[in-house]
């Protein structure tokens, strides 16, 4: 889920990957600080998770190596090759994530094709996945670092669950306030905690330089043999080390690529390393320190400061979830597959710092359930990793997809990889899935219904649109009958907000039924969400006359932009002869009342379903940042 909103510095202009005036250093800092918050405090729990008596392995020689192994690896082959060499390459105009990956493989198939409706498919079910395993990514980030209270001060145990919800409680409800100010300390205090993770491992690692073995793969291969078939459960603890990688890809548009490349060569990376090599140091010279080997690694004196970096590190990499939240949440607004939601700004100069109070209240509640249901991270790390592993699974196919309709030149080594890589994502996959009645389910269940909704929405939308337009008169017959027998005409511009160009809007027919009368001048607007993050300048408004002072007036938004209606038909200007006074302007809308029938498109349930989605989107008024006292909206019962 960590696809934060765009740095103050990072939206203008380093979207493709450009240094900006902060220079390359800062955008690798501020990187450290919001990318890698994720996957940056994975040592707090995988090592101690590798050994609970779920998996039945035992802290030996071996065994320690294999699975210090089997993480390096999976870092170097599931982080570094598959995300920080190959699939960043894949972006939309500098963004990524996800549904930007589907966006892209969809172009690559005949459009409306079944094959491109499987890939939104896929895009969009990875996409809910996602969305499930960030709601556990503070809980169990956050519980993690406090459990150190357990190493320094045991008698202090049964504060840990409470301290927990108090933290993220806190964290959720500053959230109105926006992160700029605090945003600008994530970088350094995450840099310290990489530091501390690096000085930490090489200290422990001189314990016992044995454990430096483990970056071979033969001990990952000699784990396999010992264990056999059995072998691959031990996977559902190692993805707990890569958990978070998606990030790299999904924050691309808002550093760019080489900062993240460089901050994960020269700093994540390594400190990453020497801090699980470090801890198996420790279990190596003593198997008892399995129980919490992160903490048990930190000197006595050192354990409640460092208690209060993890702390802080662990904050970081939930606000980073929840940034993540409201910017997908806005994208999947703009493409279609959410209700409208209200949006607010907390900056006056970066147009990506948002606050979406319905996506932040409602991860609040599930991410503090899940706090007061697993209470430890332990419990927690069985419900871990099954939703990312799908997702991670899911990024594979479609780059192969891309890789092979796109990438000439490269697909020759990129598809052969790309066939290894979900051998192994199969392998996460299976080994998650074996936790299903012990957590797993949760982010299953959790993604299944985030998808369901997500396509109810989509699909009730078409079937929206399809009554509509039946039901409609359509443009080029209305006119010319209007014109034989023209109403009363009254001063100043009507807009009339439809999603369909060539039916007249239900909002001007009530008007003229009712009011008898049509304005001076009338303009039928259409909003359009087009497949890349920002729209050109020359695209963003096209202006049609009509004949008799009809005007017909697009206005394309890119995804990731916030729609304001108003800001851009003031261009209407400099385009051609219509001007649009803003205060002698009435907004138009068409407001539907959803009736569910069990012989239409949907099941009744989904239509319901939708009915009530629709009932409690935000307005037109709020989410196109219209005026309210310059709207009329006009109620219409449709029947789907």
């Amino acid at each position: 889920m960590s696809q934060p909103a765009p740095s103050a510095s990072s939206r203008h202009g380093h979207g493709h990957g450009q240094p900006a005036a902060g220079g390359l250093a800062g955008l690798i800092v501020g990187a450290i600080g919001v990318v890698f918050g994720d996957i940056g405090t994975s040592p707090l729990y995988t090592v101690k998770e590798a050994f609970i008596p779920h998996y039945g392995l035992v802290p030996d020689h071996d065994t320690v190596l294999g699975v210090l192994s089997l993480i390096f690896w999976a870092l170097m082959i599931m982080v570094t090759l598959k995300y920080v060499v190959i699939i960043m390459r894949a972006d939309n105009e500098g963004e990524g994530g996800i549904m930007a990956l589907m966006t892209l493989a969809q172009r690559t198939l005949p459009r409306d094709s079944r094959s491109a409706y499987a890939v939104g498919i896929l895009g969009i079910f990875g996409a809910s996945l996602f969305f499930g395993d960030g709601v556990i990514t503070p809980a169990i980030s956050v519980l993690s670092a406090l459990e150190g209270i357990e190493v320094a001060a045991p008698s202090l145990h049964h504060w840990i669950v409470p301290l927990a919800v108090l933290i993220l409680v806190a964290l959720f409800a500053t959230q109105r306030y926006g992160t700029a100010r605090v945003g600008k300390v994530f970088g350094p205090i995450t840099l310290v905690w990489f530091a501390s993770l690096a000085v930490l491992g090489v200290v422990n690692i001189l314990h016992s330089p044995e454990v430096l073995k483990a970056l071979s793969p033969w001990w990952a291969v000699k784990f396999f043999l010992a264990h056999g078939w059995h072998g691959i459960f031990i996977l559902g603890a190692v993805v707990l080390a890569v958990t978070g990688g998606e990030a790299l890809y999904a924050d691309m548009g808002h550093f760019g690529k080489r900062p993240i490349r460089y901050a994960w060569y020269t700093v994540v990376l390594p400190a990453l390393m020497l801090n699980y090599l470090g801890q198996g140091a420790l279990v190596l010279e003593d198997p008892s320190a399995v129980k919490n080997p992160f903490y048990v690694g930190v000197p006595e004196w050192a354990r409640w400061p460092m208690i209060a970096l993890a702390t802080a590190a662990t904050v970081i990499a939930s606000q980073a979830v929840i940034t993540g939240a409201f910017s997908v949440a806005r994208q999947a607004m703009q493409l279609g597959y959410i209700p409208r939601m209200q949006i607010r700004h907390t900056s006056s100069d970066t147009i990506g710092q948002i606050y979406v109070p319905g996506v932040n209240w409602l991860l609040m509640v599930l991410v503090i359930t899940l706090v007061l249901a697993f209470r430890s991270s332990t419990a927690l790390a069985t419900a871990y990793g099954v939703s990312v592993s799908g997702t991670m699974l899911i990024d594979t196919l479609l780059l192969a997809l891309l890789a092979k309709a796109k990438w000439t030149r490269d697909r020759w080594w990129v598809l052969p990889v790309a066939a290894v890589v979900v051998v192994i994502d199969l392998g996460f996959l299976i080994a998650n899935g074996a936790k299903f009645f012990d957590g797993a389910w949760f982010p299953i269940v959790l993604g299944l219904v985030v998808f369901t909704m997500l396509r109810t929405w989509r699909r009730g939308r078409e079937l929206l649109h399809q009554e509509v337009r039946k039901e409609g008169i359509q443009l080029d017959t209305f006119l010319p009958g209007l014109m034989l027998s023209p109403p009363v005409r009254v001063p100043g511009t009507a807009i009339f907000m439809t999603a369909d160009k060539g039916v007249v809007p239900h909002a001007l027919l009530h008007n003229l039924k009712h009011n008898k009368v049509l304005h001076e001048r009338n303009i039928f607007l259409t909003v359009e969400t087009l497949a890349v993050p920002y729209a050109r300048k020359g695209e963003r408004l096209k202006i049609t006359s009509i004949g008799d002072d009809f005007y017909r007036v697009v206005i394309r938004f890119g995804f990731m932009e916030t729609p304001d209606v108003p800001r851009a038909l003031m261009q209407t200007c400099d385009q051609c002869d219509l001007v649009i006074d803003p205060m002698d302007t009435t907004y138009f809308t068409s407001r539907e009342t959803i009736v569910a029938s069990a012989h239409r498109g949907m099941p009744v349930w989904r239509d319901k379903l939708f009915a009530f989605m629709h009932r409690n989107a935000a307005p037109a008024t709020s989410f196109f940042h219209i005026p309210g006292n310059r709207i009329v909206e006009l109620g219409t019962q449709v029947q789907i």
